[in-house]
């Protein structure tokens, strides 16, 4: 709770106080070297030929330049050795708080000009302390200055990483990294960097912002009395002007700081009977604000008081060199160089800060589009109750667009998640549509496995309640659409009546799904717009085709990269559906066997090709004896078209690239699968693939920032990675990864990625199973039951389980072992609150 409330807190007063910041960063980093600049700019007015003689004491300096500008002197700044010019400030006119400043050769008391480019940097000066609005803009940019110490603080804490004690994990950026991902790392690696200087900056600043502030610092470090500590600042007082003897001034500074003095600044009081003030610096003093300070009567030169820089203690050192600290000049040209160089890195923050805040606005936008979510309808009339229950996503699509056809016809609908439905929902409701899908060979997805159990094994009366179902599910399984064979069941023996008869379709049959439409349509008396149209294949480019596991016992595993047409966004965890097409081999095969030739013109779908290219998307029997004796076209037209194939999506958008990752599968004559094969193999890079994504909502990643645990072993690691990628790019570092494969030495798929990833402290924990590198074999789920105090602890902090990778073996067994370590019960509620989730195959 405390890291969320953090967070929100951080990127709030990142988009709003982060301008100021910026300006402030861009305008202290122009002022930094602003006497180096201004002597670069004005060479002959700033720099003075040094003279033998040295320069000319007070006394003359003060006569020459009174009888010059007549005015009376009330500073004057002079370097013995630099060849820098002197600087004098005249009285100021009543109601002025500082008069008119002059350069001048302290060799010979003559003024050498106006410097150009001083009126400038006084506003730069004035942006950077005021927003050049006076007091107003004295109280923004100290608000903004705490803010920033807030930044400091809990920008640390957010980031802070599990393996606190390596560098890489706290200072190095991955370069490699795209997008949102490479955002988060200038962010907060480059914030690594700079926060201690940003706290120093800071805190030495809030010195000029706040008077509660300056007086409460110099308590605290002042080796003053007590009450000599409060500065107070107020209008200067009135009275008659004090009268001066430079000389015996002169005679008492010189004495007090001997032929070591390097610069004096003599500062008259405002009127008489107030003492004069000698701020002084050495030649072997540490750095330029390493002042020594001498009070004196000015028209005796008595000394009144005399605090030497090296006589003080080191705190009081510090309050002394309060300015030199905030420019870094403390440290010499080396600190002021960092400190100039992490104030103009003030922006990159304010603006990645942006990047990703608007990402994460458009990610939440997103989602909110992607649920279709319906306009409000004003009507007495009960609502239609529309239950899905999904496991990748396509029942929860199929029921917005059922509630999208039903509202059109003046409906009123209320679509819930099947694991929401209650018995009381039912029994006040008088018609109810479900859209769910079978999971593996006849099982309730998850998120309606608490409705299996809480409503669907009991006795109800649902009397007068009119219903339908739409199966999803898929043939190649003994007991195709199973649960939505038992809930129409139970919904008959319960009392309830159907509408029409349940609707089968099998991997998202088009007829299916329009004879669902139609049904609707007769009931409401309104006929559906448009047949629900999937979303339309596109040509992607194949652009990267890497090896996963050189020199492995099992089947080659590839990295398959693809590019989008155009910019295409998705979320972690969803699924891509591709076109596999047959390889040049196996259409000459089958072309060889029938005489026919590849070059035949043939029509399909109304677009004239060569029959080898229709072949390519069309099923190629094993037994060809049925179709010999067939010209081109009727071959063509005897052949059932390829189906698509699923894979887990293994990268994020902002990455630029789609990437998958693939293992070929092998048939018993050794050749390689359809669509395994074509992407490993026998396409070439640059080939365009047919592919389109799909939404799988029931695995996308919690709204809340909980810790997650990911289990996945071979190819599942893909779905795990996309959602690593994420969590990474949010800034999410508290990430348990349990992954099995067979050998370490081969088998190991991206284990540059995963290892710096652990160094980072992306990942907290990673435990690995290669279950044949001992003569026992080692699982997933013998790392997970290894671990079982580490699980229940990151449980009882609120993590969610993601498990992606084989159905048998794997998930089973994870799912056991998860029994078997929290107990049925509580392994089902991680179910019902969507802290449980699977994609598996």
């Amino acid at each position: 709770m405390l890291k969320k409330s953090l967070f929100q807190l951080h990127w709030f007063f990142g988009i709003t106080a982060g301008l100021v910041l910026a300006l402030m960063g861009i305008t202290g980093a122009a002022v930094s070297f602003q006497d180096e600049i201004l002597r670069a700019l004005n060479p002959t007015v700033l720099t003075v030929h040094k003279q033998p003689a040295g320069v000319l004491p007070p006394a003359e300096l003060v006569r020459k330049l009174e009888a010059t500008e007549g005015k009376v002197v009330s500073m004057l700044w002079v370097e013995s050795e630099s060849g820098n010019a002197a600087r004098v400030f005249f009285t100021p006119p009543a109601g002025e708080r500082r008069g008119q400043m002059r350069y001048f050769d302290p060799y010979t008391g003559n003024y050498t000009g106006d410097a150009v480019g001083q009126e400038v940097f006084g506003f730069v000066l004035q942006l950077h302390r005021f927003l050049a609005i006076g007091d107003t803009g004295r109280q923004i940019t100290g608000a903004c200055t705490l803010i920033l110490i807030f930044f400091c603080l809990s920008g640390l804490y957010l980031r802070w990483p599990r393996q606190v004690a390596s560098w890489r994990a706290w200072l190095t950026l991955d370069w490699r990294k795209k997008g949102r991902s490479f955002n988060w790392d200038l962010h907060s690696v480059f914030g690594t960097w700079c926060l201690l200087f940003y706290l120093l900056a800071a805190l030495t600043g809030l010195f000029w912002s706040y008077e509660w502030y300056s007086n409460g610092l110099t308590r605290l470090l002042s080796d003053a009395p007590q009450d000599e500590r409060v500065r107070h600042r107020g209008p200067a007082p009135a009275g008659p002007a004090p009268t001066a003897d430079y000389s015996a001034m002169w005679s008492s500074i010189y004495s007090s700081a001997g032929p070591d003095l390097s610069a004096y600044n003599i500062r008259m009081p405002a009127i008489a009977g107030q003492p004069a003030t000698v701020y002084y610096l050495l030649q072997s003093s540490p750095h330029d604000r390493a002042l020594n300070q001498i009070n004196l009567d000015p028209a005796t030169g008595e000394i009144k008081s005399h605090a030497r820089y090296n006589d003080k203690s080191l705190k009081a050192q510090l309050l002394t060199s309060v300015y030199a600290l905030h420019v870094g000049s403390y440290f010499g040209l080396t600190g002021r160089i960092i400190l100039t160089i992490t104030s103009l890195c003030m922006p990159l923050f304010f603006i990645t800060g942006w990047l990703l805040y608007l990402d994460r606005r458009r990610k939440k936008r997103q989602v909110r589009n992607a649920r279709q979510g319906l306009v409000d309808h004003h009507s007495n009339a009960p609502a239609w109750l529309i239950g899905f229950a999904s496991q990748s996503g396509f029942a929860e699509q199929l029921a917005w667009q059922t509630a999208g056809q039903l509202q059109a016809a003046g409906l009123a609908v209320k679509v819930q998640s099947l694991g929401s439905v209650s018995k009381d929902d039912l029994r006040q409701s008088d018609h109810v549509l479900f859209v769910v899908s079978t999971f593996g060979d006849g099982e309730a997805p998850d998120n309606a496995r608490g409705f299996e159990r809480n409503v669907l094994g009991h006795e109800l009366s649902l009397k007068g309640l009119n219903y339908s179902v739409l199966a999803l599910g898929d043939r190649q399984y003994e007991h195709f659409c199973g649960f939505a064979r038992r809930l129409h069941f139970w919904l008959t023996n319960q009392g309830g009546t159907p509408l029409f008869a349940p609707v089968e379709v099998d991997s998202g049959d088009q007829d299916a799904l329009l004879h669902w439409q139609q049904q609707l349509s007769q009931i409401t008396g309104h006929a559906p717009t448009a047949t629900w149209a999937s979303a339309s294949y596109e040509g992607w480019t194949l652009s990267q085709r890497t090896l996963l596991n050189p020199g492995s016992s099992g089947s080659g595993v590839y990295l398959i990269g693809l590019a989008p047409p155009a910019p295409r966004d998705w979320l972690a965890g969803d699924l891509v559906e591709v076109l596999p097409r047959n390889g040049h081999g196996a259409i000459e095969h089958l072309l060889d066997g029938l005489g026919i030739a590849g070059a035949e013109d043939v029509v399909v779908d109304g677009l004239a090709q060569r029959l080898d290219q229709a072949l390519a998307s069309r099923q190629l029997p094993g037994n060809r004896a049925h179709l010999v004796g067939l010209h081109a076209q009727a071959l063509v037209d005897a052949l059932v078209p390829l189906s698509m194939r699923e894979y887990s999506i293994a990268s994020i958008a902002s990455d630029g690239v789609l990437e998958l990752i693939v293992r070929q599968e092998r048939h018993a004559d050794g050749s390689l699968g359809l669509a395994s094969g074509w992407l490993s193999e026998h396409t070439s890079l640059g080939s365009t693939i047919s592919l389109r994504l799909r939404r799988n909502s029931s695995f996308h990643l919690p709204a809340a920032p909980v810790p997650l645990i990911l289990l996945g072993n071979g190819t599942g690691l893909a779905g795990l990675r996309s959602l690593l990628k994420a969590r990474i790019a949010d800034g999410q570092q508290r990430n348990w990864l349990l992954f099995g494969e067979r050998n370490i030495a081969h088998d190991y798929f991206c284990q540059d990625e995963l290892q710096g990833w652990l160094a980072s402290g992306d990942l907290a924990l990673l435990d690995l199973a290669f279950s044949r590198d001992q003569e026992e074999k080692i699982y997933v789920q013998d790392r997970l039951r290894e671990s079982a105090e580490v699980l229940r602890k990151w449980l009882a902090d609120g993590a969610a389980i993601y498990v992606c990778g084989s159905l048998q073996g794997m998930a089973s067994g994870v799912d056991q072992t998860l029994v078997d370590i929290l107990g049925n019960e509580t392994v089902e509620r991680l179910i019902e609150q969507g802290r449980y989730r699977r994609d598996v195959y």
